[in-house]
């Protein structure tokens, strides 16, 4: 099945229209995909197209850690058998993530959520008119959803017949943690990384810090978000749809069964990393402002960027 995208929310940097550095080193930006998400690297440096290179193995590597589209990766050999011995150190550390993120939002942010998303993504195969999934469908699915249920085990990571995972509310800002890591780690100090969330690294060539522009559909927001040693993460309820008309979302009430409310427009996450960014603007997007307001206080660092109702 192939997802209607709407354009109902784009993130695009602007780091390609940074001036020269002072150094006269002209601007490097790199566009490609990652997990299925427009990606780029931007930096200014002599040797700009090795660590580029070096970003790409990485993001790579990873993508047969996370990725549900790649046949071999470890993701989908632990939910197709349902075990999986010696599991990656970096899955095992991103549910060691994701345990956080399910117990600050009350278990709104679940990874067990990927039958709800398959009965979904059935249900609209090949028709763009049809309904929600009905109650028994919903109930049998729900049984196996439960992120307290999955106790990962360096020794041997296993699941309970009929669970499976998706981690793609955080394999995307895990993964920009990760890239960034790795080039901080080969002594660059300056780099935005955007793996489909943002990871930047120090400044931007011309001193400043990185500008991230926002977009929802057609419309440019007119002002940017600032970052420095810090990451972005954007979600939308609708920004991609099992549907044709954008009615049914993608990000699913794992509770509930249900598509998250047509509530929030937008919703940006800044924080110290990534992946934290990712999973809470994911679980915000089924969450009111109030209780946005109170897992906030669990991760003081972390902060809402913008937050636009729905018209």
């Amino acid at each position: 099945m192939t997802l209607s995208r709407r354009r109902f929310l784009a993130i695009s940097a602007v780091a390609s229209a940074l001036p020269m550095s002072a150094l006269g080193q002209s601007v490097h930006h790199w566009r490609g995909v990652a997990l299925g998400a427009d990606a780029s690297i931007t930096l200014a440096h002599p040797d700009a197209e090795r660590i580029v290179a070096l970003a790409r193995a990485e993001i790579a590597r990873l993508e047969n850690v996370f990725s549900l589209h790649t046949p071999g990766s470890a993701l989908n050999r632990l939910n197709t058998t349902g075990r999986l011995k010696a599991a990656p150190p970096e899955l095992l550390e991103c549910l060691s993530h994701c345990a956080t993120l399910h117990r600050a939002t009350g278990g709104l942010f679940d990874p067990t959520i990927q039958p709800l998303w398959v009965l979904y993504a059935r249900q609209f195969a090949g028709t763009a008119e049809a309904g929600l999934p009905d109650a028994a469908a919903l109930k049998s699915v729900l049984e196996h959803i439960g992120f307290e249920r999955v106790h990962p085990d360096p020794t041997e990571l296993r699941l309970n017949p009929g669970m499976a995972l998706s981690l793609n509310g955080i394999a995307q800002g895990f993964i920009a943690d990760k890239v960034a890591a790795l080039l901080r780690a080969r002594g660059l100090t300056d780099v935005l990384v955007n793996t489909g969330e943002f990871a930047a690294i120090g400044q931007a060539p011309d001193g400043q810090p990185w500008q991230i522009g926002l977009r929802s559909g057609d419309e440019l927001l007119p002002d940017r978000v600032a970052l420095r040693e810090a990451a972005l993460a954007n979600s939308a309820a609708q920004g991609i749809s099992f549907d044709g008309q954008g009615r049914v979302g993608h990000i699913l009430n794992p509770k509930t069964g249900l598509p998250a409310p047509k509530r929030w427009k937008l919703v940006s996450v800044t924080a110290p990393q990534a992946w934290l960014a990712d999973g809470l603007s994911t679980a915000f997007c089924l969450m009111t402002r109030d209780r946005i307001a109170r897992t906030l206080q669990a991760f003081p660092q972390a902060r809402i960027e913008r937050l636009l109702d729905v018209v």
